[in-house]
């Protein structure tokens, strides 16, 4: 029984050269589209981007109206808790408030 006897890199390098030749002549020997066909695929690709962008215009639109709603909501929400929420005073008023309720509890007495 005969063993394996692995190629040689001459062996390899002509199959590979080989191979290349046929593929070459195979795509030489394929149909070239016509220039008909070209300018009908060079119209669907430009339909194709077109509406590509259209719909990326339509999704950026979108975006930005959420944005604005989102914005205005949150405009909304600051405008009633301040609306809401007592003013608070700030520690001067809250001093003289203070010294007038214990004025106030002196005279009772």
């Amino acid at each position: 029984m005969k063993g394996y006897k692995a190629p040689s890199f001459q062996d390899r390098a002509a199959a590979s050269s080989r191979a290349k030749e046929t593929a070459l002549a195979r795509m030489k020997a394929a149909p070239q589209p016509s220039a008909a066909e070209l300018a009908e695929r060079a119209q669907r690709r430009l339909e194709r981007e077109a509406l590509a962008e259209a719909k990326a215009a339509k999704a950026r639109e979108a975006r930005q109206e959420k944005q604005r709603l989102a914005e205005e909501k949150k405009a909304e929400a600051k405008l009633a808790s301040e609306t809401a929420a007592p003013t608070k005073r700030n520690e001067a008023e809250q001093k003289v408030a203070r010294d007038a309720r214990y004025a106030a509890r002196k005279a009772r007495k």
